[in-house]
Formats: structure tokens, sequence, C-alpha cells
């Protein structure tokens, strides 16, 4: 196990900068995922934390140790690709063991170790097979055997769930989870899929142009996002952003549709956010919103609003859909507590009060 420490990371291809300088502590025996939309700089500082790629500037340490100038084998990681990179000519005992066998641990000493971990994923009894004759979630847990069999001081996960389908990748992502909480080894994980973020992680480093837009608990960055960007990255259906003035309790879009806050503060210019959970609907003739769709989830449901030009969704109760069919007027509230204020210059969080 060991602390990973990110020091004014900075990373350039030329003049493009990809990473610009970070700061990230990844806790010893944590599962830190990194997260963020495609060219945010997740991957690049995965694999400079791996030594695949050479940084422009600052320090990494692990344990304590600065590895800037080390190989990737010396750097004591195990690394799992989105491609799972088995050899195909191999079987699963003979793939798990590979790494051992690269460092001349002798045959059959290797093979019973081997065996020890297939068995602990699952694996027992498809030793015998090649990769070809496995499914895509076995193949993950044959590479992922293949990291931990070198008892390495950290994981790095690349993407590694993106090939599977959506049942497959939740049973997988609860695997992985397991087996890193049992071995208590400090991962490193990179997702573009905020909802794995959300479940998987201790920590939750939101990334974009090469920058931490945040970090934190999951939860924490969820109830207080700092940023309109993260507050619409993180979330699903997104938040509800919209920009307008507040004045009287009502906060009114410069599209021209109204929200009932309840708090008596006035703000000129303001934008609000709106988890779609805390938007509260409640139907009238005279609303000046209506309800464009409805998608049925289950035992909720997410209604798609027009509301004077802006496109709006809340999720409700699947029983109170037969008030909320397409078309219905309605008024639109804010749940208590629960608006969220952006400046509209910076996009950063404010505090009304």
């Amino acid at each position: 196990m060991a602390e990973v420490r990110f020091n004014k990371i900075r990373k350039e291809y030329g003049s493009t900068v990809i990473v610009d300088d970070i700061d990230i502590v990844f806790p010893d025996g944590s599962l830190t995922v990194l997260v963020g939309p495609s060219g945010c700089g997740k991957s690049t500082s995965l694999r400079m934390l791996a030594g695949l790629e050479e940084i422009s500037g600052g320090e990494i340490t692990i344990d304590g140790r600065v590895v800037n100038g080390l190989e990737p084998k010396d750097r004591d990681v195990a690394m799992v690709f989105q491609n799972y990179a088995l050899y195909p000519h191999l079987t699963v005992l003979e793939n798990i063991a590979f790494p051992l066998r690269a460092t001349k641990t002798g045959k059959r000493d290797a093979l019973r170790r081997a065996q020890e971990v297939a068995d602990s994923l699952g694996l027992g009894a498809l030793t015998s097979r090649k990769p070809k004759d496995l499914s895509g979630g076995q193949q993950q847990r044959v590479a992922i055997g293949r990291a931990i069999i070198r008892e390495p001081a950290v994981f790095l996960f690349d993407e590694p769930l993106s090939n599977l389908d959506a049942k497959l990748r939740v049973e997988t992502r609860f695997e992985l989870m397991q087996i890193q909480r049992r071995l208590g080894i400090t991962a490193v994980y990179v997702t573009h899929d905020q909802e794995e973020a959300m479940t998987m992680s201790d920590r939750m480093v939101v990334m974009k142009d090469g920058r931490v837009a945040q970090s934190g608990q999951p939860e924490e960055i969820y109830a207080r996002p700092n940023s309109v960007f993260v507050a619409t990255f993180v979330g699903s259906p997104k938040m509800n952003i919209i920009a307008g003035a507040i004045a009287g309790g009502e906060f009114r879009s410069s599209m021209g549709s109204r929200v009932a806050l309840g708090a008596h503060v006035r703000q000129e210019s303001v934008i609000l956010g709106v988890r779609p959970d805390d938007l509260l609907l409640t139907p009238n003739p005279a609303g000046l919103a209506r309800v464009a769709l409805v998608e049925l989830l289950g035992p909720r449901a997410i209604v798609h609003l027009d509301a004077g030009g802006d496109r709006l969704t809340s999720v409700v109760d699947a029983d109170r859909l037969s008030d909320l069919s397409t078309g219905i007027a309605v008024d639109l509230a804010v749940r208590p507590g629960a608006a969220h204020f952006f400046d509209p210059d910076t996009e950063d969080r404010i505090e009304l009060s």
C-alpha cells in the first residue's frame, strides 16, 4: 500500500498543454477516480503515473519516493487496460502467472500462486481455457488477476469496463470494488462515466481542460458542485441550469419561465441550478411550463418540460404520471434548501442568504 502524490504535474506536447500544473493526493488504500470528458487529461495523468508518458514538469511520489525518472517496471505499479491485453496463446492460468514467470519465479511456484489468485476471482474452473473462450467479464478478471499476482503498491485502471455491455459492466464494477477493498491496495481509476465514478470512488477528481475542476468525496461533489461545469457533469439526469434573476422569493429566467424558491433574497443576475429530483411540479392550467415528454423508468419517470423556451427536466414518482401527461401546464418550485446558485460571469458557485 502507498500514498501517491502529484505535485504541480504538467504535460506539454509542443505548445499544447495537456495537463496544467495539477496537485492531487491519492490516499493510502483508497480508490480514487479521475473523471471528465474526452481530452481533459485524465488518461495522460494515469500514464504519467505509470511511467508510460514523460512529465514536462512537477513531481510524482509513491510512498514518499520520487518516481519521475524511474522506468515503469521499477515503480511498483500494475496497470489494467481497456483492451485487457491478454496473451491469446496462453491459458488463463499462464496469463495470470506471466508476471511472476517474467521475474524468474519457478514455474511450479508461479502456477500455484496463479491458481490461488484465479480461485479468489471465481476463475478456478476456467484456468485451462484460452482468452478466446472467455466472456468479456471473465477476460477482465484475468487481467485483474495478472495485476494482483504482482502484489503492487498501486493499481492503475484505464477505462477497464468500457468494452463491456451494461449488465456486465455493473457486475464487474462490483467485483472490482470488492477486490480493491479486500486487498486494501491504493487504486487510481480513469473513466469518462460519471455514474461509474460516483458509485466506485472513495475520492473523485473531476478534470476539465487539463486541470482539476473539483476533488473530494463523491457525495460532497454532488451536493455542492463548485461550478456550472461540475454541476452539469456530475449527476444523471444532469442538473437544470437557468440564467435569470431573483426577486420576492421567485426566480425569473431570461427566457420567461418562473420558479418558486421560497427564499426572500434578491439577485439581479444569477444562474440557478436545480437537480431534476429537486424540481417540483404542480399542475396548474395557468402554469408557465408545459410537459413536453415523459420517460417512464419503472417506479420513477423523467418529465421533460418546456418552460418559456427553457428546456428542463424533473424526476417524479410514476404514480403521479396521471397528473403529468404530455401538454399539461405546471407551476415550478424548488425543494427547500436544494437550489444552487452560480455567478453568471465566472460560472463559479456563490452563496445567497
